[in-house]
Protein backbone atom coordinates (compact mmCIF):
# COMPACT_ATOMS: atom_id res chain seq x y z
CA UNK A 1 0.00 0.00 0.00
CA UNK A 2 1.11 3.55 -0.70
CA UNK A 3 0.61 6.38 1.28
CA UNK A 4 2.26 9.87 0.25
CA UNK A 5 1.07 13.53 0.50
CA UNK A 6 3.17 16.22 -0.73
CA UNK A 7 1.15 19.61 0.16
CA UNK A 8 2.42 23.14 -0.78
CA UNK A 9 0.69 25.57 1.60
CA UNK A 10 1.33 28.75 4.25
CA UNK A 11 1.34 28.24 7.87
CA UNK A 12 -1.29 29.63 9.44
CA UNK A 13 0.30 30.47 12.99
CA UNK A 14 3.75 30.44 14.01
CA UNK A 15 5.14 26.85 14.76
CA UNK A 16 6.03 26.25 18.75
CA UNK A 17 8.92 23.43 19.54
CA UNK A 18 7.45 21.06 22.46
CA UNK A 19 9.17 17.82 23.91
CA UNK A 20 7.73 14.42 24.61
CA UNK A 21 8.24 12.91 28.52
CA UNK A 22 11.50 11.43 26.75
CA UNK A 23 12.75 14.57 25.57
CA UNK A 24 11.91 14.23 21.56
CA UNK A 25 11.20 16.89 19.91
CA UNK A 26 8.06 17.62 17.96
CA UNK A 27 5.75 20.19 16.07
CA UNK A 28 2.43 20.19 15.42
CA UNK A 29 0.86 23.38 13.21
CA UNK A 30 -1.85 23.97 10.70
CA UNK A 31 -1.45 24.66 6.98
CA UNK A 32 -3.90 26.47 4.86
CA UNK A 33 -3.69 25.13 0.82
CA UNK A 34 -5.58 27.17 -1.86
CA UNK A 35 -7.49 25.06 -4.01
CA UNK A 36 -6.12 25.54 -8.04
CA UNK A 37 -9.73 25.68 -8.88
CA UNK A 38 -12.74 27.75 -8.75
CA UNK A 39 -16.34 27.63 -9.64
CA UNK A 40 -17.09 30.58 -11.88
CA UNK A 41 -17.81 33.39 -10.14
CA UNK A 42 -16.70 31.85 -6.84
CA UNK A 43 -13.74 32.74 -4.76
CA UNK A 44 -10.76 30.07 -4.57
CA UNK A 45 -11.49 27.34 -1.35
CA UNK A 46 -9.00 27.05 1.01
CA UNK A 47 -8.37 24.06 2.88
CA UNK A 48 -6.75 23.70 5.86
CA UNK A 49 -4.69 20.56 7.16
CA UNK A 50 -3.07 20.03 10.45
CA UNK A 51 0.77 18.59 10.10
CA UNK A 52 2.90 16.95 13.07
CA UNK A 53 6.96 16.95 12.35
CA UNK A 54 9.25 15.19 14.99
CA UNK A 55 13.09 15.16 16.10
CA UNK A 56 15.25 17.44 13.32
CA UNK A 57 12.58 18.42 11.22
CA UNK A 58 10.72 19.77 14.43
CA UNK A 59 13.26 21.71 15.64
CA UNK A 60 13.97 22.87 11.34
CA UNK A 61 10.87 24.25 10.62
CA UNK A 62 10.27 26.27 14.74
CA UNK A 63 13.51 28.11 13.51
CA UNK A 64 13.03 28.82 10.23
CA UNK A 65 9.51 29.40 9.39
CA UNK A 66 6.68 31.52 10.94
CA UNK A 67 3.48 32.14 10.52
CA UNK A 68 2.65 33.03 6.62
CA UNK A 69 5.85 31.35 5.25
CA UNK A 70 4.57 29.17 2.18
CA UNK A 71 6.26 25.69 3.02
CA UNK A 72 6.30 21.95 0.85
CA UNK A 73 5.35 19.23 3.34
CA UNK A 74 5.93 15.66 1.75
CA UNK A 75 4.73 12.81 4.67
CA UNK A 76 1.91 10.86 5.24
CA UNK A 77 -1.34 10.81 6.37
CA UNK A 78 -2.20 8.98 9.67
CA UNK A 79 -5.68 9.08 11.64
CA UNK A 80 -4.55 9.71 15.47
CA UNK A 81 -7.64 8.65 17.76
CA UNK A 82 -8.09 11.00 20.99
CA UNK A 83 -11.00 11.56 24.03
CA UNK A 84 -12.50 14.99 24.12
CA UNK A 85 -13.13 16.62 26.94
CA UNK A 86 -16.82 14.67 27.56
CA UNK A 87 -15.07 11.59 27.15
CA UNK A 88 -16.23 11.15 23.50
CA UNK A 89 -13.90 9.33 21.33
CA UNK A 90 -12.52 11.40 18.41
CA UNK A 91 -10.55 10.85 15.50
CA UNK A 92 -8.28 13.62 13.72
CA UNK A 93 -6.38 12.66 10.38
CA UNK A 94 -2.90 14.56 10.44
CA UNK A 95 -0.25 14.85 8.17
CA UNK A 96 3.36 13.38 9.53
CA UNK A 97 6.14 15.26 8.17
CA UNK A 98 9.14 13.22 6.75
CA UNK A 99 10.57 16.35 4.77
CA UNK A 100 10.07 19.84 4.52
CA UNK A 101 10.99 22.49 2.03
CA UNK A 102 11.31 26.29 1.46
CA UNK A 103 8.23 27.85 -0.75
CA UNK A 104 9.10 31.37 -0.74
CA UNK A 105 12.78 32.68 -1.07
CA UNK A 106 14.39 35.51 1.03
CA UNK A 107 14.24 39.18 -0.24
CA UNK A 108 17.72 41.37 -0.47
CA UNK A 109 18.23 41.84 3.19
CA UNK A 110 17.71 37.85 4.50
CA UNK A 111 14.10 38.80 5.37
CA UNK A 112 11.03 36.42 4.26
CA UNK A 113 9.52 38.76 1.46
CA UNK A 114 6.01 40.08 2.71
CA UNK A 115 3.42 38.08 1.50
CA UNK A 116 -0.82 37.15 1.06
CA UNK A 117 -1.10 34.06 3.55
CA UNK A 118 -3.36 32.95 1.11
CA UNK A 119 -1.30 33.38 -2.06
CA UNK A 120 0.38 29.58 -3.26
CA UNK A 121 2.33 31.37 -5.90
CA UNK A 122 0.84 29.58 -8.52
CA UNK A 123 -1.11 32.78 -9.94
CA UNK A 124 2.89 34.47 -11.02
CA UNK A 125 4.29 31.40 -11.94
CA UNK A 126 4.85 30.23 -15.58
CA UNK A 127 2.53 26.88 -17.08
CA UNK A 128 4.02 24.82 -19.22
CA UNK A 129 1.76 23.21 -22.00
CA UNK A 130 1.99 19.30 -21.24
CA UNK A 131 2.45 18.93 -25.06
CA UNK A 132 5.55 21.45 -25.01
CA UNK A 133 6.74 20.34 -22.09
CA UNK A 134 9.68 17.29 -22.36
CA UNK A 135 11.80 16.55 -19.43
CA UNK A 136 14.18 14.20 -21.24
CA UNK A 137 15.16 16.95 -23.95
Amino acid sequence: MLNVTIMTGRLVEDPELRRTNSDIPVSSFRIAVRRDYTKKGEDAATDFFDVVAWRSTAEFICKYFQKGSLIQVAGRIENRTWEDKHGQARVTAEIIADKVYFGDSKGKDGAAPEIDPFDDGASSMARVPPAEFDPFR
